[in-house]
């Protein structure tokens, strides 16, 4: 009996450390080693203004380090590009280039994502304050703003996923409205 139970003590301390809590180093090693890759994505925007959400669909594309490709299938197309220090929107023939180092509380948001995808720690915490929970079988990451100009448009943006995948985005504007993103990645 004795001889049973620490058995199964040991098998439970075993199975404890296996689920062990994930530290925000460990994570950002993981995701650094992530080699980019295509997905689709579900954006349900949570608007105060309207009774239900508003869907969008599409594609992602991640190329490390440094550019996201995001198309909007639905319910308009829409294509926004981030390479390096430049952000393009593309709507209804209309294209719009932004320098994220002529906007930087556009670049915190910017790279709010790119710096999660990256696990680069220090860009991340030099707008936002840091914390995990979880293991690395299925970990949520919440950053806080700590810069007026970007807790002025939002409250937080929580990433969850698994090892080095990135499977949901969540975006809590100041205002209440709120944005879900699920991200499916695909072969």
């Amino acid at each position: 009996m004795i001889r049973r139970l620490f058995c199964g003590l040991a098998l439970l301390g075993l199975s404890a450390l296996a689920h062990a809590a994930l530290d925000i180093d460990q994570l950002m090693a993981e995701l650094a080693r992530n080699p980019g890759g295509q997905a689709k994505f579900v954006e349900k925007r949570h608007l105060a203004l309207l009774d239900k959400p508003v869907i969008a669909t599409g594609e992602m594309r991640y190329t490390p380090p440094d550019r996201l490709e995001k198309r909007t299938l639905t319910p308009q197309v829409e294509t926004m590009v981030l390479d390096k220090d430049t952000l393009s929107l593309e709507r209804d023939r209309r294209r719009m280039t932004i320098r994220l180092s002529a906007r930087p509380e556009v670049a915190a948001f910017v790279d709010s994502i790119r710096s999660t995808l990256a696990g680069d720690r220090a860009a991340l915490e030099r707008n936002y304050k840091l914390s995990l929970s979880g293991g690395l079988e299925a970990w949520v990451l919440v950053l806080v703003p700590n810069d007026e100009r970007i807790t002025s448009l939002l409250k937080s943006i929580t990433v969850k996923g698994v090892r080095q995948q990135v499977l949901g985005i969540d975006y809590l504007q100041a205002d209440g409205d709120r944005t879900e993103m699920t991200i499916e990645p695909t072969p």
